[in-house]
């Protein structure tokens, strides 16, 4: 039984009760996944697992056994920046920081979400998927990633220009 994080291999944890969040920070040292609210609904500890976004404080770390676990620490090459978390920095889109990584874990699982047509609940055509207005679908998408300090409206700018394929 193991997890990939990273693409680096780890034991999953002998204490079923260890949630994803607390083996990934306390037990493994990858501190850039946040504790929020500790209860699901802020989105700071979003990571993906085998692509998808989860919470990881209201996930098992024994639920990802034999998953694919991709964090904020996996996110860009050695050699530079993921192209949204570029975007992130054109378009201002963080202040204190704080929620920036499960924004980004978010906003890539999103992206996915969207390239595969699947809707949302302002996807007017469940059955076309979604083809409305992109910045509405983003926000919708996103709205449980919460940000404190107001730079939403940079976060919305630097998603939309890595959906549409522009992020550098």
């Amino acid at each position: 039984m193991s997890i990939v994080i990273n693409g680096m291999g780890f034991p999953a944890p002998d204490d079923p009760r260890i949630s994803l969040l607390d083996l990934l920070r306390e037990r493994i040292g990858l501190t850039g996944t946040k504790l929020g609210c500790n209860q699901g609904a802020c989105g700071a500890c979003t990571v993906m697992i085998d692509g998808r976004r989860v919470l990881s404080c209201l996930t098992l770390a024994v639920q990802a056994d034999g998953c694919e676990i991709r964090t904020i620490e996996g996110l860009a090459p050695a050699d530079g920046l993921h192209p949204l978390q570029q975007a992130f920095i054109d378009h201002d889109g963080f202040q204190c920081g704080y929620c920036t990584p499960g924004q980004l874990c978010s906003a890539i699982a999103m992206a996915d979400e969207l390239a595969r047509g699947e809707p949302s609940y302002v996807t007017a055509d469940l059955s076309a998927g979604p083809d409305g207005d992109l910045r509405h679908e983003i926000r919708e998408r996103m709205s449980g990633n919460l940000c404190r300090c107001g730079a939403h409206n940079g976060i919305v700018d630097a998603i939309e220009q890595f959906v549409r394929g522009e992020a550098a």
